[in-house]
């Protein structure tokens, strides 16, 4: 029988007595109105066809239903909205299973929670991550979920935003099995409940739960929430599916979503969502082929090149990992055994894929071994000179059409690639530190990167499932010459009268993980130091400068590792150290300054000026494409709140 078309995107064809809808809306299968209208119609086909049995509904292509149509957002409801779908899928009176062929998320998961069977397929995937966009499910999901697998693996999942493959989801009760053809196993599933009682998942009681697992969950998930109102929001309404009716939890959990989805912070964190979908486009770059690479060579195998290392590896790369001696090579494939296995531990990594990735492991002290390397990363000691040396060394090795890549921080790549014998292959890879850890990777564009260079560096950060920033050259990229803006501004508060403690109380409170000062004493302030004391002699006399880190690192106050920085560590806890207030009193002193008291409101509105001053310097110089990827390098290299938006958003959210 020939294919039945119910909308530009739905389409059926009748299996036996059973008809098999696949939703065809590239890219993702979102739930736009012609997929909506679509579903009404084949279920008022099912419904009028006394012969057809029952309905299947799956996706074409890798995904089920990738979730709500975003670009809807914001705009008058387009009929039929999805609750209304979803009500009629599991009141309807005939079979309704979801052949889960790919990831069902958002709202796709919410059609399948509604269906009276889930099969999953060895792709399938099932999350409700609205709140990462500032949200909670808007079409019972959180009314269903906990009906489906209990009240605490419901807060976990909706809380975190986290997707489950298929075996987990068999296991919590969210799919009822696997299969390796879904559309068949759902076919004889329908047949199977043709005429039986249907299992309609808003019908069934929510368990009782054991309060101490509800309470130790919703902590997990509030600590990790810091400040965002959608996580907190998720777990009422999901606690709220064991004391309502279906129909009260669903009215609860809409007027919830409506509320949050006009909100500041799903604004936001939408900002974010978009600024990631356009991260890494570069003009004219999509007509161009990357080069392909099979085997990636790491120099250096220390903190940040052993995380490189495991990022290729566990991406299916071989890697050829360099040191200057035998011991110290012997000493980093421990290093990327240890971190392999730590992955392991954590569940991220079976036992055998750590095999897999030692096996395509190789450390040596021998530079001719990188030859058979299609892309070349140094990781070694940020200095110019060791970092040109070494590239030129590597010109003579690595094949002609092999790329060089730098991973340094502050130095100016296309001085180090003007010393090569063809800087067109010289291309920046920012890590940021663990990198195997960091989704961040700047790709620093340098003056003569080659358009196909340019293209593979991107290619191989997506395939390492990390976010690639493209920036221009600059002494410090864009995170780090927005982190020295801003940090220069925190220094000219503390000569002012604020002290260390009470910036970074007002960051942390803003949402930041950790203070400006707390993350400087992390970092060690050595490094910085030593680049103030090379800038020295070319220094504006005439510019302000704060010389009470410099008191500091002069006293041996070099951060955490020794013991004592912005802060005291005694125990290894971070505590208000009164010689370091002595030593900002004394600054103060020498240069006649009363100090004055500063708001928690001041000190986040001189930082975040500090911090948008700066992007729009990166904007009109090139060395930034869009506000978007400032905001998306603040938000994954600094851990500037995801839910503020960056920079450059809350910047124009303060001048609405």
């Amino acid at each position: 029988m020939a294919d039945i078309r119910f909308s530009e995107s739905v389409s059926a064809r009748l299996e036996g007595d059973v008809l098999v809808a696949t939703i065809d809306n590239p890219p993702v299968n979102a739930l736009s109105a012609h997929v909506r209208s679509g579903l009404t119609a084949a279920l008022d086909h099912v419904a009028e066809q006394p012969a057809i049995a029952g309905l299947v509904i799956t996706g074409a292509g890798n995904t089920f239903i990738g979730g709500a149509d975003i670009r809807e957002f914001g705009k008058p409801p387009i009929e039929p909205i999805l609750p209304e779908v979803i009500e009629r899928i599991e009141t309807f009176g005939k079979p309704v299973i979801a052949a889960v062929n790919g990831a069902a998320l958002g709202g796709g998961c919410e059609v399948a929670l509604a269906c009276h069977g889930r099969i999953a397929g060895e792709k399938a995937s099932f999350g409700l991550p609205e709140v990462k966009l500032g949200l909670v499910p808007g079409a019972g999901g959180t009314q269903r979920l906990p009906r489906l697998i209990g009240m605490v693996a419901a807060i976990e999942l909706i809380g975190t935003g986290r997707a489950v493959k298929g075996a987990e989801a068999v296991r919590l009760g969210l799919a009822d099995s696997l299969a390796a053809d879904p559309v068949a196993a759902a076919l004889a599933f329908a047949k199977e409940q043709a005429g039986k009682p249907l299992r309609r998942t808003g019908m069934i009681a929510v368990l009782p739960a054991d309060g101490e697992a509800v309470g130790a969950v919703e902590a997990k998930v509030l600590a990790r929430a810091r400040g965002q109102a959608a996580p907190t929001e998720a777990v009422r309404l999901i606690k709220a599916a064991g004391e309502l009716d279906l129909k009260q939890g669903l009215a609860e959990e809409r007027a919830t979503f409506l509320r949050l989805r006009d909100s500041a912070e799903s604004a936001a964190l939408r900002h974010v969502f978009f600024a990631e979908r356009a991260a890494g486009k570069v003009e004219g770059l999509d007509k161009v082929s990357p080069r392909p690479i099979v085997t990636v060579g790491v120099v250096g195998t220390g903190l940040m090149g052993s995380g490189i290392a495991v990022s290729a590896l566990t991406s299916g790369y071989g890697v050829i990992a360099m040191e200057q001696t035998e011991e110290a090579a012997a000493g980093g494939r421990a290093r990327i055994a240890e971190t392999l296995e730590k992955t392991v531990r954590s569940g991220r990594l079976t036992a055998d894929g750590r095999d897999e990735c030692l096996a395509r492991l190789q450390t040596t002290a021998k530079a001719a071994e990188l030859a058979k390397a299609e892309l070349v990363i140094e990781a070694v000691f940020d200095d110019l000179m060791v970092k040109t040396e070494l590239f030129q060394k590597l010109d003579d090795i690595v094949a002609p059409g092999a790329i060089l890549a730098t991973n340094t921080s502050y130095l100016v790549p296309d001085a180090i690639a003007a010393t090569t014998a063809d800087p067109s292959r010289v291309v920046g890879l920012h890590f940021f530190s663990p990198a195997n850890v960091m989704r961040l990777v700047e790709v620093v564009d340098c003056a003569e990167t080659a358009p196909d260079v340019l293209a593979t560096a991107l290619a191989f950060v997506k395939r390492l499932g990390k976010l690639p920033v493209v920036t221009g050259v600059t002494e410090g990229f864009i995170g780090n010459r927005i982190f020295s803006a801003y940090r220069r501004e925190a220094e000219f508060m503390l000569e002012d009268g604020a002290l260390p403690h009470e910036i970074d109380a007002a960051l942390e409170a803003y949402g930041f993980p950790m203070g400006i000062f707390a993350v400087n004493d992390m970092a060690g302030l050595e490094i910085a130091w030593a680049r103030r004391k090379r800038q020295a002699a070319t220094r504006d006399p005439a510019a302000r400068y704060v010389e009470i880190a410099d008191r500091l690192c002069e006293a041996g106050r070099l951060g955490r590792k020794s013991g004592r920085g912005w802060y005291a560590y005694p125990d290894g806890k971070r505590t208000v150290d009164p010689d370091v207030t002595a030593v900002i009193e004394a600054a103060r002193a020498a240069k006649g300054i009363t100090p004055r008291a500063f708001s928690s409101d001041e000190i986040m509105s001189r930082l975040l000026d500090a911090m948008h001053d700066e992007g729009n310097a990166l904007l009109a110089e090139g060395i930034a494409a869009r506000p978007g990827d400032i905001d998306l390098v603040m938000i994954n290299g600094y851990g500037f709140p995801a839910h503020k938006g960056g920079p450059m958003f809350a910047a124009g959210q303060s001048k609405g």
